[in-house]
């Protein structure tokens, strides 16, 4: 079962995320991080990130790409498993270290393919994304390209999971 769980920043959706891979019955919880740290602000919200999971027993794995390579180690052991977050992996899956820049098509293929390998491994899924779209602002290429492949991201997944539920000031509000 997958659970896809999006909103905009600070609008409490990692909370619930986490809220509902606590109430699922599983052997092992597994956090899936996906942040790379280049700065303090990363530095604070890893910590803040930390203390809402202190003393859940997750076992963290971090992949800032490739979250499809986390499958092998979670399957078959009737696991839990939070995916935090879409916008981070979207980010470092699109514009890697070498500065080459990959297609919104390209990008969102791979990370769709990667959370559906998670979805087959894991007895449970919940993915964190954000909206990062629904300011009506134009940006630069790069950014807009980047919002247009989380965007696709999202639709795929959404279609593709169970629920989708969009915090909003948090409060969760069931959209499928």
């Amino acid at each position: 079962m997958m659970k896809l769980v999006y909103g905009g920043s600070g609008s409490g959706k990692s909370s619930y995320a986490e809220d509902c891979i606590m109430k699922f019955p599983a052997a092992v919880r597994y956090y899936i991080a996906t942040m790379k740290i280049f700065g303090e602000e990363e530095w604070q919200k890893v910590a803040r990130h930390q203390k809402l999971r202190e003393g859940k027993n997750f076992a963290v794995i971090e992949l800032s790409e490739s979250v499809g390579l986390a499958a092998s180690e979670i399957s078959g052991k009737n696991a839990a498993v939070l995916l935090e977050c879409m916008s981070n992996l979207a980010a470092n899956e699109m514009f890697s270290d070498s500065g080459a820049q990959k297609s919104a098509d390209e990008t969102a293929t791979k990370i769709v393919n990667d959370v559906l390998e998670l979805e087959k491994a894991a007895d449970f899924l919940v993915v964190v994304s954000n909206s990062v779209f629904q300011d009506g602002n134009a940006y630069d290429e790069s950014t807009m390209q980047y919002i247009e492949t989380l965007g696709k991201i999202n639709c795929r997944l959404a279609e593709h999971a169970d629920e989708v539920i969009e915090i909003i000031a948090g409060i969760p509000v069931k959209i499928k």
